[in-house]
């Protein structure tokens, strides 16, 4: 893998950033879209749970969005991760992630990750099981949410990754 750009900014989203995100999430061609509208939403009311990573012209390259669990405040539930087609292979998806998570601890005292995988995503198997292994965490798996509970047709199982305790996390 080559090395993320130095010039790299890993930042809070802005409203501004919605349609960016949007975009990334669309053109990631795996992730379940939402609504533009959503992703406006979620850089206002989200913004400190979530992280864009600009390139050097300040456009967003790529970003994650979550939110602290209401019933486990210090478990960040990882919703989306996406990274622009041009820039993948660069490592910026774990700088993302390894950011966010850096701020989080500091500021929220987060302990645990979780996200959920559907079988088959190599792509995000490989980001979060490379995140724990860096940081010295534990990974347990199970379906949270099998296949029948969608009712919009055809839906893999939701896979729940839960990566902790983050202890002692730095960012590397």
């Amino acid at each position: 893998m080559t090395a993320a750009p130095a010039d790299l900014l890993i930042e809070r989203p802005a409203t501004t950033d919605g349609a960016a995100l949007w975009r990334l999430a669309k053109d990631s061609k795996t992730l379940d879209l939402n609504s533009s509208y959503s992703y406006v939403l979620w850089c206002r009311d989200f913004a400190g749970t979530s992280a864009v990573a600009r390139g050097a012209d300040g456009e967003p390259v790529g970003f994650v969005t979550g939110y602290l669990r209401p019933d486990r405040p210090r478990t960040l539930l990882v919703w989306q991760v996406a990274v622009d087609p041009g820039h993948r292979g660069l490592g910026i998806a774990a700088r993302l992630l390894d950011g966010l998570t850096a701020r989080l601890t500091a500021e929220r005292g987060i302990t645990e990750l979780e996200t959920t995988i559907t079988p088959g995503n190599t792509a995000s198997e490989r980001l979060f099981t490379s995140f724990a292994e860096r940081h010295g965490a534990g990974v347990t798996r199970e379906v949270l949410f099998p296949s029948d509970l969608f009712p919009d047709g055809p839906h893999d199982p939701e896979v729940l990754y839960r990566i902790g305790p983050l202890t002692d996390f730095t960012a590397h």
